[in-house]
């Protein structure tokens, strides 16, 4: 089986880190996001995978070539024009071999159990599978509501309470059949969700939804991007961490402060902490990075190459690439700063 993964979005609710990183690079827990997709379709024996680019197409060839280290045989197809989830598959149906395709969302950590999917999808000859996951609050996203027989009824965009039958919103994950395609037109931006599912449900097409029961989220926005860090450390979810370990180059001053277990702390490569620091909570720091003396963070992620000034702290905060944060400076929750900027010493932010 062929997995094909949607990487062309802009990243806009995720600026200003994906300026210059696109999102499904961005770093997470020191490793680039879409190497935890790589690792589930892996573990299901999945390893010919098609990129789907579209904004900054060269950082990801640069930064994955063509999956040989990675254990995968790559593959690109690139749309010049904005062509939409569906346009963006049919795009890449040259390069799909008439098989049965396994299509994710770039932007989505799903514990998928893949090959229960595919199970599910041949036990009832499907023509297209959507993956479905169950959120608290699902006012915020589309609904999509199954007969007993997992069978797709109805999909409903962002619904009030007193409209909900069901908390199953599409999960970012789906198995097509290649006849599918041939009702996404070719060269057109084309949506999946607001065309091509409506459509395949208007045709009582054999569309299916699987539940899957595993970690899910979206890291669109700073405050899921950092959310998912703390998740990963916390062992919230299946994917593995490395923490504190001999032989990564960090070097920890004397009298730091280390709150909790180790492994809920990441250092990078070349990172120094300076004496008296205290980390806590849930924290990731980046490759050469340096804590100042006295310095405190907590619940927060520092990208490679951050000077974190003397008796500055840090609280559940993102703090972009080579950022330079003064003595004595305060970062509060819920702020983010872009890559390579200054903070002056004592400033509130």
């Amino acid at each position: 089986m062929i997995a094909l993964i949607l990487i062309g979005g802009l990243g806009t609710r995720l600026r200003p880190f994906t300026c210059d990183i696109p999102k499904p690079l961005l770093p997470v827990v020191n490793r680039p996001f879409l190497e935890y997709q790589f690792s589930i379709l892996k573990k299901h024996g999945i390893r010919d995978v098609v990129l789907c680019t579209s904004y900054k197409p060269e950082v990801f060839r640069k930064a994955l070539g063509d999956g040989r280290t990675l254990g995968l045989r790559l593959r690109y197809c690139h749309e010049t024009r904005p062509l939409g989830t569906g346009g963006a598959i049919k795009n890449a149906q040259h390069l799909l071999a008439g098989e049965t395709v396994l299509a994710l969302n770039g932007d989505v950590l799903n514990a998928l159990d893949v090959t229960a999917f595919l199970r599910q999808h041949r036990k009832n000859q499907a023509d297209l599978s959507i993956a479905l996951t169950r959120v608290k609050d699902p006012t915020l996203y589309g609904v999509v509501e199954t007969e007993p027989s997992g069978r797709i009824r109805k999909f409903v965009e962002k619904p009030s309470w007193d409209e909900l039958e069901s908390n199953t919103i599409n999960a970012g994950a789906y198995l097509f059949e290649p006849s599918v395609l041939s009702r996404v037109p070719p060269g057109v931006n084309y949506s999946l969700e607001r065309s091509l599912f409506p459509q395949l449900l208007a045709e009582r097409a054999r569309l299916f939804g699987y539940v899957s029961g595993g970690y899910w989220i979206d890291i669109g926005t700073v405050e899921k991007y950092l959310q998912v860090h703390l998740d990963i450390l916390g062992g919230q979810t299946p994917f593995g961490k490395k923490g504190l370990s001999k032989g990564t180059g960090v070097k920890i001053g004397r009298d730091v402060t280390l709150d909790h277990h180790a492994s809920s702390i990441v250092l990078g490569r070349g990172t120094v902490v300076k004496d008296f620091a205290r980390l806590s909570g849930h924290i990731c720091v980046g490759q050469r990075c340096e804590i100042g003396k006295g310095a405190s963070l907590e619940d927060c992620v520092v990208l490679d190459g951050t000077h974190v000034g003397d008796g500055a702290r840090l609280e559940r905060c993102v703090v972009g690439p080579g950022v330079r944060i003064g003595a004595h400076a305060v970062l509060g929750r819920g702020v983010a700063l872009a890559g390579n900027s200054q903070v002056k010493p004592y400033s509130q932010l």
